[in-house]
């Protein structure tokens, strides 16, 4: 057998930066980094062995260069690998050319994960990887009723999703006859093209692009980060409390002298890969980064590592943000970052957090950020998925109030789907949903219909991409919504919700916060009042079932037998509220009251994770609006 070549990415100029006191990794992490990420390609041949230590260094290899080698035979290992549910059935994805394919999955759920996939015709190793992927974690990307072929030329990017219609050519561009070929083309620095007129392009709008960002065609400068990849996934609600560890970021840019002996494995290229698998093992147990007095030197570098570090939930402490760098952060996510973390107040700090990504993501992921970069040329692309909030009653006396939390939701693309279970529409409500300015349907079924047969009378009226469930007897932040959908983003699970964590008990008048499985992470269930979904991922496994109760339960366990990834998010946001009586499960509220670690009087205001208070913060705008962004600079990296 020819002797195997490992690849190594090259050193990055400029400036470097590193976490310092770290928390030691868990087990999982230390198997990571012992193993690495190691790809050996065997001359003579198109056969590729990839060797990586956990699912975050596989994705790591997607936007690398040397994920465009040529390859025809692929054995991707995984050392150690987490079912992403009890029924993963580890499918492979649609790759061209492909003759066999083989997956090995360790017996008991976690361990060792091997893919094995031979083609007809070699490929880039990227879009073979694309495959395998499929076969290890959920992928699904959020639906939309159009959406734009993006083409990365002349190399790859960070931010560049790996979802089908998104490509990377090296040289140029490849043309068609029948219809467009591209539709966003991210131009690397160093590539030109011979632009005729606007009818002959094979694309609709190119923007110069670097390995974190693009330029509007305004020439201004955009940071993009890949949420699928950087996000907060596995990050715990005890890295809140006061034990939590705090690290610290220590970073040198361009043009000053290190202040100590530093080893290569200890410090990242400034603007180089971003955020590596062994930083967001770190970040996921740590409550705080601490951020050194920051300058203006290479300002764009600094920004998106900011941005990336916020996307992961670790509360950034920034003494200050220089004009240059603030400048290239989202309003809002620059808002939050100005003010000093509530750092005695666990509950405040883990609100912070939920702010602080949000404004991340909502600004800077390259599945919301990146439309607006070409909305000049693509306006009906610069939209969020719709969703249908779906909310069925039959106690007129909850209306008002339930009605009033869809309202206030802050999701720009919302459409209210009330049903009536054989009551009349108030018509304090009817005011209501008249003057609220969003799109309403009233669905009304007979009183005699069972419950799961109203909900399913509902989501055919429903015409949003995304359907989420609402409960009349629940409280719901005004950023509940958006939550849901920026969790399907980057957990690409079919179902997603939040957990029963915060309960308010009506009759003592007390909150009380209980352990409801794991957040940010893949699970069983969620709470029924907190279900975001595609109608068409609904539908696909039958609907709602006609059951008088337990209807929540009975959908779960439908989509759990399909094959479905649940992923529950961040438990804020949404509050479960206990009556003397009425409950179909009903332990009793000492059961509340025993399993409880926390309680407040009342509902605190921080459970809700709202924006901070009207006149005191920053307020989301409409993602439709025009980004403001920083002047014509260099992008980076």
């Amino acid at each position: 057998m020819p002797k195997a070549t490992t690849e190594s990415s090259g050193a990055h100029p400029g400036g470097t930066w590193r976490l310092v006191n770290g928390p030691r990794p868990a087990l999982s992490e230390r198997v990571g980094r012992l193993v690495g990420l190691r790809v050996l390609r065997f001359p003579g041949s198109r056969g590729v062995l990839v060797v990586a230590g956990t699912m975050d260094r596989l994705h790591e290899l997607l936007p690398q260069p040397r994920a465009l080698t040529p390859t025809s035979r692929a054995r991707i290992v995984v050392a150690y690998w987490r079912r992403p549910r009890k029924a993963w059935s580890g499918r492979i994805g649609p790759v061209d050319y492909l003759i066999r394919q083989r997956v090995a999955l360790p017996r008991l759920g976690r361990g060792t994960a091997t893919v094995r996939l031979r083609l007809s015709e070699p490929l880039p190793l990227r879009e073979v990887l694309r495959g395998a992927v499929h076969a290890l974690a959920p992928t699904l990307p959020l639906p939309a009723p159009v959406s734009a072929n993006l083409t990365s030329q002349g190399g790859t990017t960070a931010y560049l999703p790996t979802q089908l219609g998104a490509a990377v050519v090296t040289d140029a561009l490849p043309l068609s006859t029948d219809i467009r070929a591209h539709d966003i083309v991210l131009r690397h620095p160093g590539v030109t093209a011979a632009d005729g007129p606007v009818d002959e392009r094979p694309y609709a709008v190119a923007v110069p692009t670097g390995r974190h960002g693009a330029q509007t065609p305004g020439g201004e400068s955009v940071v993009l980060v890949d949420a699928r990849r950087i996000n907060p996934r596995g990050r715990r609600g005890g890295s809140y409390r006061p034990e939590a560890g705090t690290v610290r970021l220590d970073l040198e840019p361009t043009g000053r002298p290190a202040r100590r002996p530093r080893a290569e494995s200890d410090r990242r290229p400034l603007g180089g890969p971003g955020l590596d698998a062994t930083t967001l093992a770190t970040l996921r147990q740590v409550s705080l980064v601490e951020c050194p007095p920051l300058t203006d030197e290479r300002p764009f570098d600094t920004a998106a590592l900011l941005v990336q570090l916020a996307m992961t939930g670790a509360v950034l402490r920034v003494p200050a943000l220089p004009p240059r760098v603030a400048e290239l952060l989202a309003p809002e996510l620059r808002a939050v970052l100005a003010t000093a973390p509530p750092v005695d107040d666990p509950l405040a700090l883990e609100a912070r957090s939920v702010r602080q990504r949000r404004a991340a993501m909502r600004g800077h992921a390259a599945g919301f950020a990146l439309p607006r970069v070409a909305a000049d040329a693509l306006p009906e692309l610069n939209r969020p998925p719709s969703v249908s909030a779906i909310l069925a009653t039959r106690r007129p006396e909850m209306l008002a109030g339930a009605v009033r939390a869809m309202i206030d939701q802050t999701y720009p693309e919302l459409e209210i789907i009330l049903c009536l279970h054989g009551i009349d529409l108030p018509t304090e409500v009817a005011t209501m949903l008249t003057g609220s300015g969003r799109p309403y349907e009233i669905v009304r079924v007979a009183g005699t219909t069972g419950f799961g047969a109203a909900l399913g009378e509902a989501t055919r009226r429903a015409r949003g991409s995304l359907v989420t469930k609402f409960d009349d007897d629940d409280s719901y932040g005004t950023e509940h919504v958006w939550d849901l959908v920026l969790a399907r983003h980057y957990s690409g699970a079919t179902l997603v919700g939040k957990g029963t964590e915060f309960v308010f008990l009506e009759t003592l008048g007390v909150t009380v916060r209980r352990p409801s499985g794991v957040p940010e992470s893949n699970g069983e269930m969620v709470a029924g009042g907190t279900m975001l979904l595609a109608k068409g991922d609904l539908e696909a496994v039958g609907g709602w079932r006609p059951v008088p109760r337990s209807v929540d339960y009975g959908v779960i366990e439908r989509l759990r037998r399909d094959g479905a990834v649940i992923y529950r998010t961040h438990p804020l946001g949404y509050i479960y509220h206990r009556r003397e009586s009425g409950h179909t499960w009903d332990p009793g509220q000492q059961y509340f009251l025993d399993t409880a670690f926390a309680r407040w009087p009342g509902i605190p205001t921080e459970a809700f994770a709202n924006p901070v208070a009207e006149g005191t913060g920053p307020v989301p705008e409409p993602l439709g609006a025009p980004l403001e962004v920083a002047g014509p600079g260099q992008l980076g990296g």
